[in-house]
């Protein structure tokens, strides 16, 4: 096989519906503090992250509701290619939301 065909067969396997074994070797986490005003309580702001950018989303903590204020907060993990996840958190920032990053992402002792 020559080498043209050899990269011709890469580039057919990336073309795949289903993620090639280079993808899926990309996939990065990130920890986040995410604040949400009032005004975005009942929007499905996660769900979004989800279905429309493939992410796996874990919310390892949360505080919303009225009686905090004027905002809430949710500590995530999130899961995805790098890709996805700035397209994610380019969604977040479209919304104006704070996003508070978390340097250390194997330490379990954080608060925002």
């Amino acid at each position: 096989m020559t080498a043209f065909n050899q990269v011709q067969l890469k580039t057919a396997a990336r073309a795949s519906v289903l993620p090639s074994l280079y993808e899926k070797s990309q996939i990065t986490q990130i920890r986040l503090c995410l604040y949400i005003p009032n005004c975005y309580l009942k929007e499905p702001v996660i769900s979004r992250l989800i279905s429309n950018y493939g992410l796996v989303v874990n919310i390892t903590g949360a505080m919303l509701g009225a009686k905090i204020g004027e905002q809430g907060r949710l500590h995530l993990e999130i899961r995805g290619s790098v890709s996805q996840i700035s397209k994610g958190l380019a969604y977040l920032e479209s919304l104006n939301l704070k996003i508070v990053g978390k340097p250390n992402v194997d330490g379990d002792s954080w608060s925002c």
